[in-house]
């Protein structure tokens, strides 16, 4: 299978070097195309196999063609390709719908819209797949492929916004959790990198408790490690007092 990726940005390049060290499609099976060359070289630089090129013109026959480029810039890669069944369209332009990108392409062509997070590059990425006009086949293939570069779940196109707000934009949120901790580290006597540390781990820790077990919730987890009288429910309550459970629903509804 042959896979073009259009865009050597962020999030094309995480995907090229995630698919590159997967097993799925083979190095010299992966096209990255893109305007400039500074990206294409440091990507050639890091996975010698890539093709790399600056005519996106060389992405028109491959199997599958992966769009990560600005949205207002879909249209003027995609419609010179002239993209058409049995080809595979995979778009991660946010915003986009199917119904967009029928217009670019032949319409009743297989699509899949695809929402990555930035933990991709460290193929750790929630990665959210929509389809249309694809077989079962097809969408297996689709899975499988982000699969490799972290935990890909089939969604329909209408939960795209909620569900980015919970992935994509929900990263982030994550993130200032760990910066918030590391600065009460900090304040309490804990050099910042070991603090970084220490919360990171515990952040992946605690996921894990999560995705290892169907049956399991945050709140059963957090029973385990709150005892009667003990120092972490005296913490969970001052997180609740504070607005903690409200402040999240807010920023998570705030940014669809």
């Amino acid at each position: 299978m042959k896979v073009a990726i259009i865009g050597a940005g962020n999030m094309g390049g995480a995907i090229a070097r995630g698919l590159a060290q997967g097993h799925y499609v083979q190095e010299q099976d992966i096209l990255v195309t893109n305007p400039s060359t500074p990206k294409l070289e440091r990507l050639k630089a890091d996975f010698p196999g890539i093709r790399v090129s600056t005519n996106n013109r060389e992405a028109s026959d491959a199997d599958v063609v992966i769009v990560a480029v600005k949205p207002w810039k879909v249209e003027e890669v995609l419609k010179p390709l002239r993209l058409r069944q049995p080809q595979i369209l995979v778009s991660v332009a946010a915003g986009l719908t199917f119904e967009n990108l029928a217009h670019f392409v032949e319409p009743e062509m297989p699509m899949f819209r695809v929402i990555p997070n930035t933990a991709i590059s460290e193929r750790a990425s929630m990665t959210l797949i929509a389809a249309r006009n694809a077989s079962d086949h097809q969408v297996q293939t689709m899975l499988d492929l982000f699969n490799e570069m972290g935990l890909a779940m089939l969604i329909e196109e209408k939960q795209f916004a909620a569900a980015t707000s919970l992935t994509s934009c929900g990263i982030a949120y994550v993130l200032k959790y760990v910066q918030a901790a590391m600065q009460a580290g900090v304040e309490l006597g804990i050099r910042p990198k070991d603090a970084m540390k220490m919360v990171a781990q515990t952040v992946e820790g605690a996921a894990r408790l999560l995705l290892a077990n169907e049956d399991t919730h945050p709140a059963l987890e957090i029973e385990k490690v709150t005892t009667p009288g003990g120092i972490t429910i005296k913490g969970v309550n001052s997180l609740e007092h504070d607005g903690f459970t409200s402040v999240v629903i807010k920023a998570i509804k705030a940014s669809m």
